[in-house]
């Protein structure tokens, strides 16, 4: 099935927060890109990102490239920007080159904003795993964009709060369990971790390794509405059930009072991306070499998957009259050599191609002295990341997620988690069908 010639008979508009509105037609492939998608000039690109020091590495392109050069113009990233772009495609004057969020890739679809760029960029696939190629194809035959970074999750903990505590690193769920109640009892004034209603992120990358596909599309292009599956419903309870007993906090990250807690050991352990070593150096300054990292833990034993927060693409707007040269710069930002190198010293990025993700291109985290293996455990792990399954109004979902959950953790009730995800179902559903789309429920 080909997502861009069957589904998503939608366009959404965003207002402050992502919601769907207006009808239309999500078009055949190649069906909005102006002209052929060549230039038989020189070609000026113009490219909106947020990531930092952007601009530093289209430089190196531009050097090389003298006929195709690349404008980096700095956006804000999440709903601003996504609503920006739907607008500007309204206009007919969308950007060349955009930088998407993988959670984001649906809504831009269904808005036409992006192009199917597979007859130019298919052959990039080779760099990448196959979750991490499967976020940006929306398991079709189409090519919306191409990965740049992601967030594979992982289990970090205090390795001296553990050796003190004679605590076992966990490699199941139902260890980590154990491994909560073990730390409370050692530790009666701290916790393992927290469970935080305010990071949706996170618990969609918990939920996606679990199994949950929260939104699919068939040939038709009639979407299935399953949050309330199986799959979620399992980690709801198990994180509930944690909660209730009182082995896990109930409260936010990144606020002063988490950060406090990372500082002075009092949260043992934290369920994170990859990228948390550059969020430990701040909200954990005097912690520097007490921290290591492990795999997820999994479901069963044996298994070996993980979820993902967080992590970019970059895609052609079916604005650009320049396709082809669009994606030979992509192509060359997010799989060359030298770029992703420059990626990873300007922009910070773990990049999302498997042959940058180790080696010489990213060395060991300044606060991880103590784990010279870090980015090479990193890679074994990224590349069991399972393919997400966005949906046309995530926002919509992750809203519904910090309400209900937000009141299920003050609760510290297992049956208020459970709850909360049906109350994500119900109001995700609810909208995409007052909205129009052809929907159902899993």
């Amino acid at each position: 099935m080909s997502i861009h010639r069957h589904q998503i008979n939608r366009r959404t508009v965003l207002a402050g927060a992502l919601s769907v509105a207006a009808a239309g037609t999500l078009a055949a492939c190649g069906s909005s890109d102006k002209g052929s998608g060549k230039s038989s000039g020189p070609v000026k690109l113009s490219y909106w990102s947020w990531a930092p020091g952007m601009e530093k590495v289209a430089a190196i392109w531009n050097k090389k490239n003298p006929d195709i050069t690349v404008t980096v113009s700095k956006q804000a990233s999440g709903g601003e920007m996504i609503s920006k772009l739907i607008t500007a495609k309204k206009a007919g004057n969308a950007p060349d080159l955009i930088q998407v969020e993988y959670q984001s890739l649906p809504t831009l679809v269904s808005n036409d904003v992006l192009a199917d760029i597979a007859k130019y960029a298919k052959d990039a696939k080779s760099h990448f795993s196959d979750g991490i190629w499967g976020m940006v194809t929306l398991g079709s035959d189409a090519l919306y964009a191409v990965p740049q970074d992601s967030g594979p999750l992982m289990f970090y903990y205090r390795e001296d709060l553990f050796k003190k505590h004679n605590l076992k690193v966990p490699t199941t769920w139902d260890e980590f369990a154990e491994t909560a109640r073990a730390a409370k009892k050692a530790a009666p004034d701290a916790f393992l971790t927290t469970f935080s209603s305010q990071d949706s992120g996170l618990f969609a990358g918990l939920a996606q390794q679990a199994g949950a596909k929260w939104w699919t599309v068939d040939a038709d292009g009639k979407w299935t509405v399953d949050i309330a599956s199986d799959a979620t419903d399992k980690v709801a309870g198990f994180w509930g059930g944690l909660v209730e007993e009182g082995v896990i906090d109930n409260q936010p990250m990144y606020t002063p009072a988490w950060n406090n807690a990372l500082n002075k050991g009092t949260h043992l352990a934290w369920v994170s991306a990859v990228w948390a070593p550059g969020v430990l150096v701040s909200s954990a300054p005097d912690t520097k070499g007490k921290w290591r990292m492990a795999p997820l833990p999994q479901w069963s034993a044996g298994e070996n998957v993980t979820g993902s927060w967080g992590g970019s693409s970059t895609g052609v707007s079916t604005d650009s009259k320049n396709a082809e040269a669009a994606a030979k710069f992509i192509k060359w930002l997010n799989t060359d050599t030298e770029a992703l190198a420059a990626l990873v010293k300007e922009s910070g990025i773990y990049p999302a191609a498997t042959e940058a993700q180790s080696g010489s291109v990213l060395a060991t985290p300044a606060f991880f002295p103590n784990q010279k293996d870090f980015y090479a455990t990193a890679a074994k792990i990224s590349a069991t990341t399972v393919a997400s399954a966005w949906g046309p109004n995530v926002q919509t979902a992750y809203d519904a997620f910090t309400d209900s959950f937000g009141k299920a953790t003050k609760a510290k009730k297992k049956t208020k988690f459970l709850s909360a995800v049906g109350d994500m179902q119900s109001q995700t559903f609810a909208d995409m069908k007052k909205q129009g789309f052809k929907v159902t429920e899993g």
